[in-house]
């Protein structure tokens, strides 16, 4: 089945096609019809099968109908929480695509910037707020945000947003949404808490699975190579040195590593950017900006800057450290292999890291493959480093001008 059969407006279509969408992945095509019936949906699915496009064609196409009438009263029909700032951004801009041509209105909401802009745009006619927890709390105790007549809550990447401790959050939005509503939990992982959740806040879901066994795309081709912590930069420059053109992803444990590896890169003349909780969010809305259009190919990033993030043609993800949780690895290889796009991941595991390496390999239920460096290419891959170059030139220079020292010494005299 196509999107151009599904009972959708044409402007709707017309920009599916736009957008290359042709026909639905697994997780749209159960999805969209049952959330059109205002079905309540608990929907797991892999990351990377678009789950955005599974919720927002339909909850558009109902918007875009009923701002057709007279009678279609004001206020936000549809709240979209998300854990991070930049999910925001990127499912607000996944909704506006969607509904170009439409006179569905939506807004971004998160923190980090002056709330000013912000209040005067809530003002106006929204029908769709996708928002952070923190600064939609914040206005609507102000009085800025009114969830009265809101028809649909998603709760996107809802297993991250109960791993960074959002419980809370949820449950006092709940408290002031109409009890009469359409619920989606959209998550990538499920296990008994969330379950618990979830249940706890739809009401008689159609429950979606997609690919429950493997919580890994078969699109990723996965590797490891074991490589001592003090010499993984020596690896990334060889990486990055082997793959000119293509755009590459590292993630680290923490944003002090984040900018240590960059500064790394910079010594052997590779740029990378850094994103992070430590960066201003105008900054990391051009760190992303220029990732995704290719005006840099290498991104080094933490797991909660960006996690759920759809950055198109990412060739390359590399695990720099391993993550201490399993299921933040499924997320962070989930950023390459996209859609119908094929992608690698590839982890550098150090001695300390390898009962990390078991705990993943267990949860993804298969081993990880092994790439082989012989003593001699490990040995190279350090010696033949730009950073080991320059230092042994300046070696060099410093033993020339200390022999030339002596023979200044005997002129002198």
């Amino acid at each position: 089945m196509k999107f151009e059969d599904y009972r959708i407006s044409d402007e709707i279509k017309e920009n599916l096609e736009k957008m290359g969408l042709k026909r639905p992945t697994d997780i749209q095509f159960k999805s969209i019809p049952a959330i059109m019936k205002g079905e309540d949906v608990l929907a797991i699915a892999q990351t990377g099968t678009g789950k955005t496009a599974a919720f927002a064609i339909p909850i558009v196409e109902q918007l875009s109908i009923a701002r057709q009438s007279s009678t279609r009263a004001d206020g936000i029909k549809c709240v979209v929480m998300v854990p991070t700032r930049e999910l925001a951004i990127q499912i607000a801009q996944s909704f506006e695509r969607i509904a170009k041509g439409t006179k569905v209105k939506i807004f971004s909401l998160f923190g980090g910037v002056e709330q000013d802009a912000q209040i005067a745009k809530l003002s106006k006619q929204v029908d769709v707020l996708v928002s952070t927890p923190g600064r939609m709390f914040d206005l609507a105790s102000q009085g800025y945000i009114k969830f009265n007549r809101v028809q649909t809550l998603v709760l996107d990447e809802a297993d991250h947003m109960l791993a960074l401790g959002f419980i809370k959050d949820i449950q006092d939005l709940i408290r002031l949404l109409p009890k009469k509503r359409q619920t989606l939990f959209f998550s990538a992982t499920i296990d008994e808490e969330i379950k618990k959740v979830a249940y706890s806040l739809v009401n008689k879901p159609i429950r979606i699975q997609i690919s429950p066994k493997d919580p890994v795309a078969k699109s990723v081709d996965h590797a490891v190579a074991f490589v001592q912590m003090d010499d993984k930069r020596f690896f990334l420059e060889r990486l990055i040195g082997e793959n000119p053109d293509k755009k590459i992803l590292v993630f680290v444990r923490t944003k002090v590593r984040a900018e240590r590896v960059m500064a790394a890169m910079q010594r052997v003349n590779i740029h990378s950017e850094t994103i992070h909780s430590g960066k201003e969010q105008q900054d990391r809305n051009a760190v992303m900006s220029a990732f995704r259009s290719g005006k840099n190919n290498l991104l080094i990033a933490t797991d909660v800057s960006a996690r759920g993030i759809d950055i198109p043609n990412v060739d390359f993800v590399v695990n720099y450290d391993l993550p201490d949780d399993p299921e933040f690895y499924v997320h962070r290889v989930g950023r390459t292999g996209r859609g119908n796009q094929k992608g690698n991941a590839i982890s550098f595991c150090s001695d300390e890291e390898k009962e990390l390496l078991k705990e993943i390999e267990t949860y993804v239920s298969k081993p990880i493959k092994v790439l082989s460096i012989d003593r001699y290419d490990y040995e190279d891959t350090i010696d033949l480093s730009a950073d080991k170059v320059q230092d042994w030139k300046k070696l060099m220079s410093k033993a020339e001008e200390e022999q030339k020292a002596p023979r200044r010494k005997k002129k002198k005299k």
